[in-house]
């Protein structure tokens, strides 16, 4: 996880920018920093705040080779096939640190084959001074963030965080366009004699469920087609073992659910086999005896994971939640909710381990139909698209909140069931055995892993929490307690008037509002390229908040755990 920030064609505005605006997301990568300008580029700057995971010696960027003395690279990315596309190609590596192979892949194989290649998660900026390009690359499911800044007149920026770079659009007028950059995208550019930029190209080269074009970890042809459940097992392994490469430590968040109990249960057996010289930390966070801390500490107890227990209080959350905002980028509601508690374990981290790479489960629930409102599902096909739409989008939504609440505190976070083999298998089974079976979600996933001892049998079948519910308690909810947190934070007439205010994602309460307004006042006039829609269950009728508590199902839930 580190920090990538350039721009081309702001003229003699080029180096102020840099000074004002690259140092704001120096949180991502706060080793050591660099800022790069060539005579031969007119009014273009790279810059580069690292967080050291692998070769802390040769690993710098902007990364220059002198084999290409032409090229220019910043990536934030950790790439899980370098290895074999060194093997495959008989690469020259003269680092260490995993990105150099997007440098070989572009000049062995040409900008259209580059992103297809790379198997991991990333976001790059690639400079060609002799062809006079730029190319510019995002992973298929936007784990990695990257943010595009230009204009009409061919300025460009770009950047891990929008945040580095909303002050141009407030210092310099002009018809600027800021938004995410796509995930599974890459555009090439030309780049003008006077530093300014042309789009040549812009292709959307990997879609959700998209069979990967690069030689896989796991060769197709040693799956069973008999063994589902065993294909699931081998390849849900494999996405996490591909991931233990770091030079740091690395733990895992542990909330005692299915999905980040599986991938710790894993993350601990692959670091005894590949003989880690220190146990695995675990981390949960809860308010009291929460459910996900009472889950999480059967599971650490279970694996033997040096384990934490984060305890918060109300407090804690008013104290962080505009904060909490800032780093986000967003005012959706679910996303602002569920930020809160990763947010706050992310800091203990920082502050109290050298943990420095962090595992996680999400992706599960948008793959494998974890969300209780998938039992409402219309159809097979139905619920199929959701689970494509919910991929699609993860990066505006629970992937956002996963990358910008970790690297708030320089935590690398790496998503397993992201993983673009594993997500390949998975949509490509028969749609009807990945819907929830007997009012169970993840049924085909919790299936795969029973009777195999990883987990206790409780844990494997545990029901589905509410988003941020299992960090508070069963009687009150978080989102009910920032509710009565922030009651005072919003007028009755400035809600009353919100539709007016807020024309887009119009805020309908409080609470919505609150976010909406702190969003505001630092991200003004990008609603609708942020937020695009308020995250929200599908199916459901005559639900204007997107808690599943308030989904017939849950309720029901809740009444079996009673």
């Amino acid at each position: 996880m580190c920090g990538i920030w350039a721009v081309f064609g702001f003229g003699n505005n080029g180096l102020l920018c840099a000074c004002h605006n690259f140092p704001k997301i120096s949180h991502r990568g706060p080793d050591a920093f660099k800022i790069e300008y060539d005579s031969r580029v007119q009014n273009g700057y790279l810059g580069f705040h690292r967080l050291s995971i692998m070769d802390s010696l040769c690993g710098m960027q902007p990364m220059r080779l002198h084999k290409y003395p032409q090229l220019f690279l910043i990536c934030n990315g950790e790439l899980y096939n370098y290895a074999r596309l060194k093997k495959q190609y008989d690469f020259e590596y003269v680092t260490k640190c995993d990105v150099e192979v997007i440098m070989h892949i572009y000049e062995e194989l040409g900008a259209d084959a580059t992103a297809q290649a790379l198997d991991g998660v990333f976001a790059f900026c690639l400079l060609d001074i002799k062809r006079s390009r730029i190319l510019i690359a995002r992973d298929p499911y936007g784990v990695r963030p990257l943010f595009r800044l230009r204009d009409k007149n061919g300025q460009l920026g770009i950047c891990s965080e929008s945040k580095g770079l909303m002050d141009m659009v407030k210092s310099y007028p002009s018809d600027w366009t800021l938004e995410p950059f796509p995930p599974g995208h890459y555009e090439e550019y030309e780049l003008l004699p006077d530093g300014k930029t042309k789009l040549l190209t812009s292709v959307n080269y990997h879609k959700p469920g998209d069979k990967p074009k690069f030689q896989e970890y796991i060769p197709w042809n040693t799956l069973s087609p008999k063994d589902i459940h065993g294909n699931i097992r081998k390849l849900l392994t494999a996405a996490v073992e591909k991931r233990l490469m770091a030079d740091r430590r690395i733990g895992c968040l542990l909330s005692g659910g299915l999905d980040s109990s599986l991938v710790a249960a894993l993350l601990v057996k692959l670091s005894k086999a590949n003989n880690f010289p220190y146990k695995i930390q675990s981390f949960a966070i809860g308010m009291g005896d929460s459910p996900d801390i009472v889950a999480a500490r059967q599971v650490a107890d279970y694996l033997g994971t040096d384990h934490h227990e984060i305890s918060f209080t109300p407090k804690d959350v008013i104290e962080v939640l505009d904060d909490v905002i800032y780093q986000l980028e967003t005012f959706d509601i679910t996303t602002i909710r569920a930020s809160i508690g990763m947010y706050l374990i992310s800091r203990y981290i920082k502050r109290n381990t050298d943990t420095a790479v962090i595992f996680s489960g999400e992706g599960a629930d948008e793959l494998a139909q974890g969300y209780i409102y998938f039992r409402d599902a219309p159809s097979k096909i139905d619920a199929h698209n959701e689970s494509l739409r919910l991929l699609k989008d993860i990066y505006l939504y629970d992937g956002l909140r996963a990358d910008r609440t970790t690297s708030s505190f320089s935590l690398e976070l790496r998503v397993p069931f992201l993983d673009l083999q594993f997500t390949n298998y998975y949509l490509s089974l028969d749609p009807a055995l990945r819907q929830p079976q007997d009012s169970i979600e993840k049924h085909l996933l919790r299936s795969a892993f029973d009777n195999t001892d990883l987990l206790p049998s409780n844990i494997l079948w545990r029901h589905k929490e509410a988003f941020s519910d299992g960090v508070a308690s069963i009687k009150k909810s978080l989102f009910q307690i920032i509710q009565d947190l922030i009651e005072d934070r919003v007028q009755d007439v400035e809600l009353k008037q919100a539709y007016i205010t807020y024309p887009h994602c119009t805020p309908e309460t409080k609470e919505a509002f609150y976010y909406r307004k702190v969003f505001e006042s630092h991200y003004g006039g990008q609603a609708e390229k942020f937020t695009p829609y308020f995250w929200m269950p599908r199916w459901i009728k005559g639900i204007s908040d997107p808690s599943a508590r308030f989904i017939t199902h849950y309720k029901t839930d809740e009444k079996v755990e009673d």
